[in-house]
């Protein structure tokens, strides 16, 4: 049973006339006749009481009829939903990404990403880089950014680099305590108050690696809280942080200062499934992504390299 043979029995059943039904599917009479026989071989049935001008359903016929209109039905649904997925009026796309990128490359992204495809339905996973590496393998995510200064190990993804983004010191821009510095060392940085991230977060981790290499130990006045806290607690004034350049360029109630001797930073990635093919909604975000990220390098955002 094909869709074709459907639509020539659906069109013998309207007319009552096989003639009249080839001309409405667009084949020759003979062609529609042999359609009819093959669905009725297939069956095992005949459909239509053939009587010299009078075409009628037989009881298979008027069995088959309802089932065969909506087989078709269902067919011309098919086609307009792929059309939307395709065209990107309609589908979804599970985003990851770090908290410190929520606040601002996700952000651009998704405001851009919505005003030019509206119907996609857009998922957010803020978590660390690990947690978004497993969410990638398991499934949870179409696609990650993720700070990756080193292997994972993940031979089931495809990593592609795209920014090298500088880390900068952060303080209160209503109460500075570094009015007078245009940049820091990490020595000089060790003798301020510090709020840090809690442990695990990648942040820290970089940061705690930065003052152990260089046999510091770093003045820690709070410790614990995720990014939205520890930037809230820096414009209180209760200490200064090790923040991402890009987190600092969308708060103006910080101030950053340049990190010398030595330089940090990260760079953000674009992690996906090899063995998963990206739908034409991910693949539009993939393509917006690099357009944003490229747009903030031209236009000389501080700190950020493209890679």
């Amino acid at each position: 049973m094909t869709l074709t043979q459907l639509a020539c029995f659906l069109a013998v059943a309207r007319t009552g006339h096989f003639t009249k039904a080839a001309r409405e599917v667009h084949l020759a009479q003979p062609s529609l006749s042999r359609q009819i026989l093959a669905l009725e071989k297939s069956l095992g049935a005949s459909l239509f009481h053939r009587a010299r001008g009078n075409i009628a359903l037989t009881a298979a016929g008027e069995a088959l009829l309802p089932l065969a209109t909506r087989m078709l039905a269902d067919e011309e649904l098919a086609y307009r939903e792929i059309a939307e997925l395709t065209g990107l009026r309609r589908g979804r796309v599970r985003l990851g990404a770090p908290p410190s990128l929520c606040v601002s490359l996700v952000a651009d992204l998704l405001e851009r990403y919505l005003a030019a495809y509206p119907g996609i339905a857009l998922n957010v996973n803020e978590s660390g880089s690990r947690a978004l590496v497993d969410a990638l393998t398991g499934g949870l995510v179409d696609m990650a950014l993720i700070v990756s200064n080193e292997d994972r190990g993940e031979a089931a993804l495809e990593v592609t680099p795209l920014l090298r983004e500088d880390l900068v010191v952060v303080s209160s821009a209503a109460a500075d305590p570094l009015t007078a510095r245009g940049e820091l060392t990490l020595d000089e940085l060790a003798s301020y108050p510090l709020v840090m991230f809690h442990r695990g977060y990648d942040l820290r981790a970089a940061t705690d690696a930065a003052f152990q290499r260089a046999g510091l130990t770093p003045r820690v006045a709070v410790e614990g809280a995720e990014m939205e806290g520890v930037l809230r607690f820096v414009e209180r004034g209760l200490g200064v942080a090790v923040v991402p350049s890009l987190v600092a360029a969308h708060r103006p109630g910080l101030r950053p200062v340049r990190l010398k001797a030595p330089e940090l930073s990260r760079t953000i990635s674009l992690a996906r499934r090899v063995d998963v093919q990206p739908t034409h909604a991910s693949r539009a975000m993939q393509d917006m992504l690099i357009a944003v990220v490229d747009d903030m390098v031209a236009e000389g955002t501080h700190g950020l390299t493209r890679l």
